[in-house]
């Protein structure tokens, strides 16, 4: 656990951590988050990863012990317009562009191809996986895929963490993209984190974008903040709730920070041992 004091802000000095809504996010681009994953993949050592929309903010501010979970990351990016704009409101960052997971994602596995370094997928479902790895096949034919896990959408059994984690460092994998969507990937990477010798990304519904199973907003409206719109029109029945009432709540709390009407006080990061958790 990193003992280093907070500063006003609640931000950890020099480490690039801001404080929105007691969520600790990077301000960080496309360009330094890869490199620090990479650099993680090069030395084998453990780094958890995610990239964070308004969804992902707000399950860490509704459920302290998630937040808590999300503030034991060691990269946390802003995932979209709504927490770019956060972190310039806040703590004026300055951040042209946010880090969203699926242009993450290309960007990591590029950089992985171009060293060799071998890729292991884990989550979404069979069908979406087989339509990933062809895919980028197709678009990055140097990358390795090591191996590939589709979820069981359930909770873990007693041991199963270490059965997985044996299964993806036998398979010669120098960094895993984990695709079980929020907060349930979260949990997960925490989960295995002390496990596994290498970076673990949450990358949210990168593998269902990658792989055809879903179409991103235009250029225009990503600029906009408006693909919670885009995402609410192609899947209202299951998004609904996450974007009527989750977005306006955001605005709301971040309003009360901005304004010093509400201590957003981040939960100490997360250092217990990872009992239940999704597969």
């Amino acid at each position: 656990m990193d003992t280093r004091p907070m500063t006003a802000s609640g931000a950890m000095p020099g480490t690039g951590k801001r404080n929105v809504l007691g969520v600790l996010v990077d301000a960080t681009t496309y360009a330094s988050a890869t490199d620090a994953v990479l650099t993680a993949a090069r030395q084998r050592r453990p780094f958890a990863v995610t990239a964070l929309a308004v969804h992902g903010v707000m399950t860490g501010v509704l459920d302290r012990e998630h937040g808590a979970r999300l503030n034991s990351f060691d990269l946390a990016t802003p995932d979209g317009q709504p927490v770019r704009w956060a972190l310039n409101l806040l703590h004026g960052t300055a951040l042209k562009d946010p880090v969203c997971g699926p242009d993450l994602t290309l960007h990591v596995l590029r950089a992985a191809a171009d060293e060799g370094l071998p890729v292991y997928l884990y989550g979404s479902t069979e069908p979406t996986l087989d339509s990933l790895v062809l895919n980028l096949g197709n678009s990055l034919p140097a990358l390795k895929i090591a191996g590939r896990e589709a979820s069981r959408f359930r909770a873990a059994h007693t041991g199963e963490d270490e059965e997985i984690a044996a299964r993806i460092t036998e398979s010669g994998a120098r960094l895993v993209l984990v695709g079980l969507g929020c907060p349930r990937q979260e949990t997960f990477v925490h989960a295995m984190r002390p496990l596994l010798p290498m970076p673990l990304l949450a990358v949210g519904a990168a593998f269902d974008f990658h792989a055809g199973n879903l179409r991103r907003p235009p250029l225009w409206m990503r600029r906009r903040g408006l693909e919670w719109l885009w995402r609410l029109c192609l899947e209202p029945r299951r998004l609904w709730r996450r974007y009527v009432v989750l977005n306006p709540h955001y605005l709301l709390l971040l309003a009360a920070q901005w304004a010093r009407l509400r201590p957003a006080v981040p939960p100490a990061p997360a250092t217990d041992t990872q009992v239940a958790f999704p597969v």
